[in-house]
């Protein structure tokens, strides 16, 4: 079987996007890093496959992704569901939030994912 989590061939995008993570990416990292979320570690743009997801916990198999104005183009849904179910076949459950949820009610998207913790 070949290697799907963090795959060399995705180390370039990743390091991209992390360095370029938008501000609504930057809010929800610093309430997750360090074990900031109930003691439970997340991974900032961690790929599987050919995909980077924003946020991830390999203890919880948990993806967070933020989607900002690039997921709400023509074609773009149907992408994401793509994308989503390949991610959803290797076991992991995703959430998405929108910017605008994260900037505005980062208390209540934090409160969401504790629920599917707890």
């Amino acid at each position: 079987m070949t290697k799907a989590f963090n795959k060399a061939s995705e180390k370039q995008k990743r390091k991209m996007l992390r360095s370029n993570m938008p501000k609504a990416e930057v809010i929800l990292w610093s309430k997750l890093k360090g074990k900031g979320l109930m003691g439970y570690k997340f991974r900032r743009q961690y790929s599987i496959g050919s995909f980077v997801i924003d946020f991830y916990c390999p203890k919880l198999k948990l993806a967070i992704e933020v989607d900002g104005d690039s997921h709400f183009i023509e074609g773009a849904e149907d992408y994401d569901k793509e994308r989503q179910a390949i991610i959803e076949a290797y076991g992991i459950k995703f959430f998405r939030f929108t910017n605008k949820e994260i900037c505005e009610n980062i208390e209540g998207v934090l409160t969401s994912v504790v629920k599917h913790i707890s």
